[in-house]
């Protein structure tokens, strides 16, 4: 039996590259498993000038995202890096303007993982992952983390957690994803992808 391809939607907002390096990663994981196609998509930046517009496209990097993006995904890997223990103002601002899903439920029942990156090894990770996941459960969606059967969990000291996947990047950006942190990411995309095929087959 053919079964149709899931587009998952791994949407982020990354300052410095570190949280874009996750999703990419992210997005690999989701790759690998057949039938599944990963979607990458950002958010525009929040300007403090209230007529500051930003260009349709983004010059580099991933398109930003459509709401009908969040309607047609058959889940979602939501990244941001940490700010004060909680997810970016940017991506906040988008999934405030979310009520027209929520209202529809057009992403109640649908998977969905987080991720994050933060500059200090205590930045408020798992916090920032927590807060991304409050309006994923308003909005109905099962939330999947990394189970301890990931063996990197447990060995990682550069980041990682039962929560979601997570990366110490030093203050100025200076360190790389370890390979455990690599792992994690991956793993946490291919489990995302797997539940999503998991729910459309049963």
């Amino acid at each position: 039996m053919n079964l149709p391809t899931l587009n998952l939607l791994v949407l982020y907002y990354s300052r410095h590259g570190a949280t874009r390096k996750l999703a990419e990663l992210i997005a690999q994981g989701i790759d690998s498993v057949p039938g599944c196609e990963a979607m990458l998509r950002t958010v525009p930046p929040v300007s403090t000038v209230a007529e500051a517009t930003e260009p349709a496209v983004p010059a580099s990097g991933a398109p930003y995202v459509e709401l009908a993006d969040l309607e047609q995904c058959a889940g979602l890997a939501l990244g941001s890096p940490t700010r004060f223990g909680n997810m970016a103002a940017p991506l906040k601002y988008f999934l405030d303007g979310t009520s027209a899903q929520w209202l529809s439920g057009a992403l109640a029942g649908k998977p969905a993982c987080v991720f994050t990156s933060t500059g200090s090894l205590h930045g408020g990770q798992e916090t920032t992952l927590l807060s991304m996941m409050l309006p994923l459960l308003h909005h109905g969606m099962l939330i999947t983390g990394l189970p301890y059967t990931e063996a990197a969990l447990m060995t990682t000291a550069s980041g990682g957690s039962p929560y979601g996947a997570t990366h110490w990047s030093g203050v100025s950006g200076e360190l790389g994803l370890s390979e455990e942190t690599r792992a994690l990411a991956i793993a946490l995309g291919k489990r995302l992808a797997q539940t999503a095929r998991k729910l459309q087959t049963d």
